[in-house]
């Protein structure tokens, strides 16, 4: 059942209690201990559908919003991914133990806080069958701090930044930004730990310029040097009202970023400053997700590139694998791979670029042969695996038509679409895209293919890395979506529901479609 979050009932009350119709079912809303009945929003249901066929295929909209909200950065996506697993009976795997796997369990671990791999193995699996995989990737393009960020300029504090991935950069000035991600925190043991902080007030702001002073702006366009004019402010205060600053080492985090943050941050904390260690954060847009359009189509948010895809492939698994007998005649692994690092090439320690799947399915099919001395299970299981790569896809744009290819111009509420390169940039085959569609057509789900024009580049996904890596089918798929990579995205409410429906599809059908078909 779909929540709301304090959070969003607090930023944006009217978007969610206005307008709405006189009648509908109840539902919950965990506002911290307490519960209160209200009528559902729009937010939690898609309108078109009827009060029979919601119970039967109840929308994860206000579930996927709620998940965004969580989700600021990688590491509280991950932990987010985390907790819905905990919650729905996944045992946690840690990777420095032996793993001691059974037939029809279902385990995940997560690497850095920003990657996890999660499985459900088949009652009926046996020795060298397949995995049957969705990858996403939990990282979006953002500002992150350096690690000296501390800056004064014209008496503002302000804060040093990075560009992280390919991002509209011009998008983020003039929004309510803040920062989150993770700290290392000292304890009172000695010991270190891992903090996810979120500072969900307006603390950041990164200013344009006034037309009067640069009154090109609309002819030549907006052309910000992202290394002098791409500084958020912080603060009128000066550096001079935290005097104990000057006391700190050169390598104390506390002479690297302003005294203000690191106290705003230990608040957050509930720490001393000086239990403060070392700090990994984002600047963040703190405009919660929401629903838009006249009719509440569209989903308006950031980090939809790729939180949105990996949201449905976390429900996908969750919801195929989560009431007794949904394992019983499954002979493959379900498992999804949420990756860091995709925006930047993903080599890492942490992205598709590490052997950190196919690793994971080395020691699933060890742990699950036991006494097995045969010939090689892991390379006789890849032969027989599937990956579908799901990253948002480039819809087309109302007003720049003409940057698509005439015939494969994705919309909105049409379904998942089918990414072709001939060039490798994507790494749908002719057999993929074939097998993939097949488990739409099942299930009666609408279907789109793109391909990008020839005087155009090509982006890429991590499909053909993960394809190459140890020779898996792939197919690349995505939602269709506008203002990609901007600091707010927009995609259609009604594709979100769809994906999900077609991941589930996957898990729970693709065996029996796979069987019927013999290439080689």
């Amino acid at each position: 059942m779909a929540t709301i979050s304090r959070a969003q009932l607090l930023h944006h009350p009217s978007a969610y209690f206005s307008r709405l119709p006189h009648s509908h079912s109840s539902f919950s809303i965990n506002f911290r201990r307490r519960k209160f009945s209200v009528t559902p929003p729009l937010l939690c249901s898609s309108s078109s559908s009827s009060s029979s066929s919601a119970s039967t295929n109840p929308s994860i909209v206000g579930d996927l919003l709620n998940y965004l909200n969580e989700s600021w950065t990688q590491f509280h996506a991950t932990a987010e991914a985390k907790r819905q697993l905990i919650a729905a009976g996944f045992h946690l795997l840690n990777e420095n133990d032996e793993w001691d796997l059974r037939p029809g369990g279902r385990y995940f671990f997560t690497r850095n806080m920003s990657c996890l791999v999660a499985f459900a193995v088949g009652e009926k699996y046996i020795v060298g069958n397949g995995f049957h995989v969705i990858a996403a990737h939990t990282d979006s393009p953002c500002l992150k701090l350096k690690p000296k960020s501390a800056s004064s300029k014209s008496n503002y504090l302000m804060l040093n930044v990075q560009t992280y991935g390919g991002g509209l950069w011009h998008t983020w000035f003039d929004r309510d930004l803040s920062v989150a991600g993770r700290v290392i925190v000292r304890a009172s043991d000695g010991s270190f730990l891992h903090k996810l902080v979120k500072v969900k007030r307006p603390l950041l702001r990164v200013p344009t310029l006034a037309i009067h002073l640069n009154r090109t702006v609309n002819t030549d366009g907006f052309k910000p040097n992202l290394e002098t004019h791409l500084v958020p402010l912080l603060a009128t205060k000066p550096e001079e009202a935290f005097p104990e600053s000057k006391e700190k080492s050169s390598s104390s985090p506390k002479a690297a970023h302003h005294p203000l943050l690191m106290q705003i941050l230990s608040d957050e904390l509930c720490c001393d400053v000086d239990d403060i260690v070392n700090i990994e954060l984002n600047i963040c847009d703190i405009q919660p997700s929401c629903l838009g359009g006249a009719n509440n189509e569209f989903i308006f948010s950031g980090r939809l590139d790729n939180l949105a895809s990996s949201y449905c492939a976390l429900r996908a698994l969750v919801d195929s694998c989560g009431s007794p007998g949904d394992l019983s005649s499954e002979h493959a692994i379900r498992m999804i791979a949420l990756f860091d690092n995709e925006e930047v090439g993903s080599d890492s320690y942490q992205g598709a670029g590490a052997p950190t799947m196919f690793q994971a399915m080395r020691r699933i099919a060890g742990s699950l042969a036991n006494s097995y001395a045969g010939e090689s299970a892991f390379d006789r299981a890849i032969r027989q695996s599937f990956l579908v790569s799901a990253d948002m896809a480039h819809g087309v744009h109302p007003n720049f038509m003409d940057k698509h290819e005439e015939h494969h111009r994705p919309e909105m509420h049409k379904g998942l679409v089918i990414k072709h390169n001939a060039n490798q940039r994507y790494a749908t085959s002719g057999v993929t895209a074939f097998l993939f569609k097949e488990v739409a057509k099942m299930h009666n789900l609408p279907t789109q293919e793109f391909v990008v024009r020839n005087d155009m580049g090509c982006g890429s996904t991590i499909g053909p890395i993960l394809a190459s890596g140890v020779g898996i089918r792939t197919v690349d798929c995505g939602i269709a979506q506008l203002s990609m990579h901007s600091v707010r995205e927009v995609c259609g409410k009604e594709d979100i529901d769809i994906a999900y429906k077609h991941f589930k599809a996957f898990y729970q059908t693709f065996s029996s479609i796979d069987r019927k078909l013999i290439v080689d």
